[in-house]
């Protein structure tokens, strides 16, 4: 009526002798390999356009301090009218660079911002990064908006 499950002795039904040795296992797994470099290429392809921002140039290798986050960099802007603005008090462009030099606190290395409207005259920017550019100020940097999709 009932059968054996497991099979008599001898008839090979899936057991092995207790004192038998399993042979070892002579492949390399490699499905988990495969896995993770996956994984790590898809990283590096997310990664890699968000470690090159802006124009791709050879930066200058210098011996300079870390820049103070508790300072704000001095701002120059330049409105449609042409009129020139050191931080928020306008100002006549013969005076950009002595002004500069009385507040400026680390000297001609301090961090010079200029701001120039969309519409503003091409050749008043221009004058003022070359007055304070010939008056010896190094860190000079042009601020624009980052362009949004439409």
């Amino acid at each position: 009526m009932g059968m054996a499950v497991g099979g008599a002795k001898g008839s090979g039904g899936g057991r092995r002798r207790r004192g038998g040795r399993r042979s070892a296992i002579s492949e390399i797994n490699v499905t988990p390999l495969v896995d993770v470099m996956l994984v790590l290429l898809i990283i590096f392809m997310v990664a890699a356009p968000m470690m090159t921002v802006g124009v791709p140039i050879d930066l200058p290798e210098t011996q300079a301090k870390a820049m103070n986050a508790d300072t704000q960099p001095i701002t120059v802007s330049v409105n449609p009218a042409g009129e020139i603005f050191l931080q928020e008090t306008p100002i006549a462009i013969d005076e950009v660079v002595p002004k500069l030099e009385a507040i400026a606190t680390t000297g001609y290395n301090e961090r010079i911002y200029v701001r120039g409207d969309t519409n503003a005259d091409y050749g008043t920017g221009m004058k003022v990064m070359a007055r304070i550019s010939a008056a010896g100020f190094k860190n000079l940097g042009l601020v624009t908006l980052q362009e949004q999709e439409k």
